[in-house]
């Protein structure tokens, strides 16, 4: 059995109710919003938040019609802010298929992404659970902070590990989060409980963003991004970051402030890359995102070995180990 039906394992009848529901919220007579959704759902991904939505909830009890709601709310909104992020960063691609602005354009890209927020709160409102709305009211304020605080972080001459992490906290790990405490909290789970799921959520999710980042200082286009994508965007990620303040080497800093500007060539770009591979960037984001694993894990020790723990320690392993 493979790493992604092992994960499902324990929750896949209430997998395919999420999906069915799924499908219905966002049934419409519109044409144009068919069109776009359908454009979206060819590539549905794996369903990796929706799943640990299930899991945290199954972790603590039975899965109930307010576990669904918050696993489709949460998928909505996630799916919302990709569409809204491409147009931010003018990106043509996501998930090796053309973004929905590339296909449409930027006015149907918005407003789709407005449509899926506000089926998102719809969703989220039927969970009837004031924390779990808490819980999404938050996560998009925290999505959009993260992004503002990734545009602002541009001007900043300095490289700092620390703005690094408030920004994939609020852009990735967030998301996580919310997804284990959403979950524990539908089914229950008292506030101790829900607050070691959103602890678990978020190492996950740094273990996420912190993968995701050093695959972009390689060539592969299963990927679906080219090698320096990041750095084409203005961003400087952790393996640079690392490379940059160990070294204090001047020329690798003016191509990194030239990054900072959008400035930097292709052929800066892929010299900044070498650079940061070549003064163990790698292996130092590599070291930093097993801590995370291992705290992530800390928070399991003590449960019983039950389908639901061995999945979510599997989804942590996948999380970490996946080559794409």
């Amino acid at each position: 059995m493979d790493s992604i039906s092992f994960i499902k394992s324990p929750i896949s009848a209430e997998l395919e109710d999420f999906k069915k529901h799924f499908d219905s919220c966002l049934s419409s007579s519109n044409l144009l919003l068919n069109s776009v959704i359908a454009h979206i759902r060819q590539k549905n991904g794996k369903m990796m938040r929706p799943i640990l939505v299930l899991l945290a909830a199954k972790l603590y009890n039975e899965i109930c019609p307010a576990t669904l709601h918050a696993a489709v709310a949460l998928e909505l909104l996630h799916t919302a802010s990709l569409v809204h992020d491409d147009v931010v960063d003018e990106s043509t691609e996501r998930r090796g298929q053309l973004s929905v602005n590339a296909v449409f354009n930027n006015k149907v890209a918005v407003l789709m992404g407005d449509y899926l927020l506000a089926t998102a709160l719809v969703e989220v409102g039927m969970t009837r659970n004031y924390g779990i709305i808490d819980i999404v009211s938050k996560l998009g304020q925290d999505l959009a902070e993260g992004e503002l605080l990734q545009l602002s972080n541009v001007s900043n001459p300095e490289y700092s590990e620390d703005i690094y992490f408030d920004v994939i906290r609020k852009k990735t790990a967030v998301l996580f989060a919310a997804c284990m405490k959403a979950g524990a909290l539908s089914v229950g789970a008292g506030d101790e409980k829900a607050e070691y799921a959103r602890l678990f959520g978020e190492y996950i999710g740094l273990c996420f963003q912190i993968k995701d980042d050093i695959f972009d200082y390689y060539e592969s286009k299963e990927i679906g991004k080219p090698t320096g994508n990041d750095m084409l965007e203005g961003k400087l990620t952790l393996p640079a970051l690392y490379a940059l303040n160990s070294t204090r080497d001047k020329q690798a800093q003016e191509i990194a402030a030239k990054v900072k500007s959008g400035t930097a060539t292709t052929d800066e770009i892929a010299r900044l890359i070498e650079f940061s591979k070549a003064n163990g960037g790698i292996e130092y984001a590599t070291k930093v995102m097993i801590e995370f694993k291992e705290k992530a894990l800390s928070l399991l020790a003590s449960m019983e070995d039950t389908d639901v723990k061995k999945a979510l320690v599997c989804y942590l392993d996948y999380v970490v180990e996946r080559e794409k």
